[in-house]
């Protein structure tokens, strides 16, 4: 087969199925930087949220996240996300509109306690036993879960402008097989001409933003005991089901099940997880994990290797560094109504990486258990899975089923 044969087989192959490797390793061709950005439905919301609701630096937030994305880029050489802890995020964001409690310096307590956990958790094996205890009904359900959710959730930020969603994702689903002209180049222009029509106040902020160099400062001296614990207590520990669930499990399953020439283990996943969130607390980042949705996204929209988080990672990294007074009018330009189609178009592919088809009988049941929890909640649904699985094969065994394992 030639080399065109072989990138045409590989960049269109059906979501689940394996999607071979560049003989060169990373690329960073057009379709590698279509990719790149296929994560920004759920990196902006929670990035805005940081930074214009509980007032952090925006260099401190988007600094970690860049330099996480590059070394994650260049380690796995495959699109391995690296994303803004989902349930830490929600919680700091919402309680700090409501509370004086969670203040920028317990997010960093929790990005430390959160590395902290997370590379013992690798280097003992404990993340490795954990993960073997949970079956692949369970992980299928937390995938299909996620999946809907995504969808649900991108749905309901179209629903904030219909006309320009509709367009959005017409123009996305047109041209979302195209190597000649990527659907995220398009949409991304299209939103950003959308944003500019209806915030012009945003795209004013973003044309008037001056080059600001800023160097990065060490925050753990500022960090009490106070904010630690907090961290930790309120922020850390409910986040830990999700983690092991979403950024361990099911990164591990569809990363091994897409690239198997370029595996990970849960072992090396935690250990990732607990180094990069060590290192970006040292500089005041923000609690981070490799989300399997991040993966699903980047995909969708073409990234077949590591070079699309080099490539994203590179951009926030100078955003960080030289632009940090104009990251929120930046990200404030782009629609909710085309982050929403983002997120859909993402959820659609964890949905048919879900492989929730291929169970039976017993297992089924329990997937969909899983699943339907963990549209909701993934923590919860992770619980919910085990206990169920563990029912049905008690049941089983009580009625001489061979069949559940």
């Amino acid at each position: 087969m030639t080399d065109d044969g072989q990138a045409q087989r590989t960049d269109h192959a059906p979501a689940g199925h394996p999607l071979g490797s560049p003989a060169t390793g990373n690329r960073y061709d057009r379709m590698e930087w279509a990719g790149a950005f296929g994560d920004l439905g759920t990196l902006i919301p929670f990035v805005v949220g940081y930074i214009g609701v509980l007032g952090m630096d925006p260099g401190a937030v988007l600094l970690p996240l860049g330099l996480a994305m590059v070394a994650c880029g260049v380690y796995y050489r495959t699109p391995f996300p690296v994303q803004p802890m989902k349930a830490i995020a929600a919680i700091a964001i919402t309680q700090s509109a409501q509370t004086a409690v969670i203040t920028p310096s317990v997010v960093v307590g929790a990005a430390l306690a959160t590395g902290v956990i997370w590379l013992l958790l690798g280097l003992t094996g404990a993340a490795g036993r954990l993960a073997g205890c949970v079956p692949k009904a369970v992980t299928s359900g937390i995938v299909l879960g996620l999946g809907l959710g995504f969808v649900v959730d991108g749905l309901g930020m179209m629903a904030s402008h219909w006309p320009i969603a509709a367009v959005g994702l017409g123009l996305t689903l047109a041209l979302l097989r195209s190597r000649r002209l990527p659907a995220m180049f398009v949409l991304l222009m299209f939103g950003a001409i959308c944003g500019a029509v209806l915030d012009p106040a945003a795209m004013q902020a973003l044309l008037s933003g001056a080059i600001e160099a800023e160097a990065p400062r060490f925050a753990l001296a500022a960090i009490g005991w106070n904010d630690l614990v907090v961290g930790t207590l309120f922020l850390a520990l409910p986040q830990l089901p999700l983690t092991l669930g979403n950024a361990v499990i099911a990164i591990r399953d569809e990363n091994n099940r897409l690239f198997p020439d370029r595996p990970v283990s849960e072992r090396g996943v935690a250990i990732s997880t607990g180094l990069i969130n060590l290192a970006g607390a040292t500089i005041g980042g923000i609690p981070m994990c490799h989300g399997a949705g991040g993966m699903a996204g980047h995909v969708a929209f073409g990234a077949r290797s590591g070079g699309a988080l080099v490539i994203v990672g590179t951009i926030l990294t100078v955003l960080a560094v030289l632009f940090g007074g104009s990251v929120e009018a930046l990200f404030r330009l782009f629609p909710a109504a085309i982050l929403g189609v983002i997120l859909a178009i993402t959820g659609g592919q964890l949905v048919l990486a879900s492989r929730v088809v291929e169970r039976r009988g017993a297992e089924l049941v329990v997937a969909l258990a899983t699943a339907a929890v963990a549209s909701w909640n993934v923590g919860a649904a992770f619980v919910v899975g085990l206990i169920a699985s563990a029912l049905l094969r008690v049941l089983a065994r009580r009625d001489g089923d061979p069949s559940v394992h």
